[in-house]
């Protein structure tokens, strides 16, 4: 596995590559977690107990540093795409309170990055996906605090986690805007909610690749005022900060999992005759690799100039993480499709590494906003540019 610092030095620091042989190191045991008996529930649990002794959690609980982020989930595509899933929804699920946590609520985070608690990030609705001002679940006011009503679904982490974040909206609370002229996404709440509260049933999902991944039914949940998140009405802006913060690490495990599966398939080529000689040598086998050599590469790069710019400079840079992110994930399926494609019939069997790849690739495509919501900003910001 190679987890490149060298060859970028001018990206990263002395602290990237402490960091680069930390997960060197603990590649094997979180490899490890995926072939463990028993039932996908024991090896989610696994992955958290590996998460949390490889201190992989510290990275995404608190303030998040986009390169040390992006080489462990790179790292993690490699090895473990339940780990990867776990390690950022981990983030997802905490980083609202980072941003506008009460002190009470951010005292809890130090349980977060240590693993030995497991965060959820409650945005999805059977009618709100990419549209995130269409959610319908309600936060209404009561003596105790708030009940919240609504149903999310395709949630990451709910069978692990203890606590998620759950946006709802507030129609009828000073801060709040509403009625046919209020913005879009206005009345939009983040609450911090036990899991275990009454009210709250967890439904679980099965994904194309195995991990923890459910839906959540709020029936007249009451949660205490002290759980909402900031100010009434901040919601909106909290999940889209949040998701700006980890969308560029989507693109690094992206390319995490076509590294895993370039190799798996230079390794086959390279020992496996047909016609008489290794299919190495056959042209037409040379030129896929060259092309899933360059999509590597390329995708890498679109990551970690925009994970650069994130670290450096400061500003808003929201074209250049949307351009890694629909890059690298676009990149990433074609690579790990031909890699199916030079195994053959091996490569569609159930048990295939190459065939758990692409499966496992598949929803990067889709979380923290489609390919299509990239297209749209990267088109729109060009526009602008063009009319300024």
């Amino acid at each position: 596995m190679q987890l490149s610092t060298d060859d970028l030095p001018m990206m990263f620091g002395d602290a990237h590559v402490a960091l680069a042989e930390r997960l060197r190191a603990a590649a094997p045991t979180l490899e490890a977690v995926e072939h463990l008996a028993g039932d996908e529930a024991a090896r989610d649990r696994a992955a958290v107990i590996a998460l949390a002794d490889a201190g992989l959690f510290e990275l995404v609980v608190g303030k998040v540093e986009s390169r040390s982020l992006c080489l462990a989930r790179e790292m993690l595509g490699y090895v473990s795409a339940r780990a990867d899933s776990i390690l950022a929804v981990q983030g997802l699920g905490t980083h609202p309170i980072a941003l506008a946590g009460t002190d009470e609520q951010r005292a809890q985070l130090p349980a977060y990055a240590r693993g030995a608690a497991v965060a959820a990030f409650a945005l999805t609705e059977p009618e709100a996906g990419s549209d995130v001002a269409a959610i319908q679940t309600r936060a209404t006011p009561c003596p105790e605090g708030y009940r919240l009503d609504g149903d999310k679904l395709f949630i990451s982490n709910l069978g692990i986690a203890d606590h998620a974040v759950v946006f709802a909206r507030i129609d009828d609370e000073p801060g709040s805007t509403h009625g046919p002229l209020a913005p879009r996404g206005s009345g939009l709440s983040a609450f911090w909610v036990q899991l275990d509260t009454a009210g709250i049933t967890v439904l679980p999902q099965t994904a194309t690749a195995p991990h923890p991944i459910g839906a959540l039914e709020l029936r007249g949940a009451i949660v205490p005022a002290s759980a909402r998140i900031g100010e009434p009405g901040q919601g909106m802006k909290l999940a889209l900060q949040t998701l700006d913060a980890f969308r560029v690490s989507v693109g690094a495990a992206a390319v995490g999992m076509a590294r895993r599966a370039f190799d798996e398939a230079l390794t086959f080529v390279c020992t496996r005759k047909q016609f008489g000689k290794p299919l190495v040598e056959q042209q037409l086998v040379q030129g896929h690799l060259a092309d899933m050599q360059v999509d590597l590469d390329a995708a890498r790069l679109l990551v970690l100039r925009a994970a650069y710019l994130k670290d450096t400079t400061g500003g808003k840079i929201t074209m250049e993480v949307s351009i890694a992110k629909l890059g690298a994930t676009e990149a990433a399926s074609r690579v790990i499709d031909r890699a199916v494609q030079l195994f053959g019939g091996r490569g569609v069997m159930q048990g295939s590494i190459v065939e758990h790849l692409y499966r496992a690739v598949r929803p990067l495509r889709i979380y923290e906003g489609t390919s299509e919501i990239q297209r749209t900003i990267i088109g729109r910001a060009l526009a602008a540019t063009r009319q300024s």
